[in-house]
């Protein structure tokens, strides 16, 4: 996969991902999701109707911030069927 990906292009993948990959969450993931009182099905909604809204470049690793107007949800691609959800956060 050639990363940095569009937004557009990230988008793209995420939904692709979740029809029919496999997502991941981090420890830190789970526990920002308990923190805020979100759950996996809310993280969910947020991939699939949500915006790429930047990429960055951390810990040797492209991310991605995918966010409604409530939600944001941090992503990084492990191939082109995984997604790990790295963090998220409420508005």
């Amino acid at each position: 996969m050639d990363e940095p990906l569009s937004n557009q292009e990230a988008q793209k993948l995420v939904r692709e991902i979740l029809k029919s990959g496999t997502v991941f969450f981090t420890p830190h993931a789970q526990k920002a999701m308990a923190d805020d009182d979100l759950t996996t099905v809310d993280v969910e909604n947020v991939l699939r109707a949500g915006w790429v809204e930047m990429s960055e470049y951390e810990n040797r690793e492209w991310r991605y911030r995918v966010r409604t107007n409530r939600i944001a949800v941090i992503v990084a691609f492990g191939s082109e069927t995984e997604l790990t959800v790295v963090t998220v956060w409420r508005f």
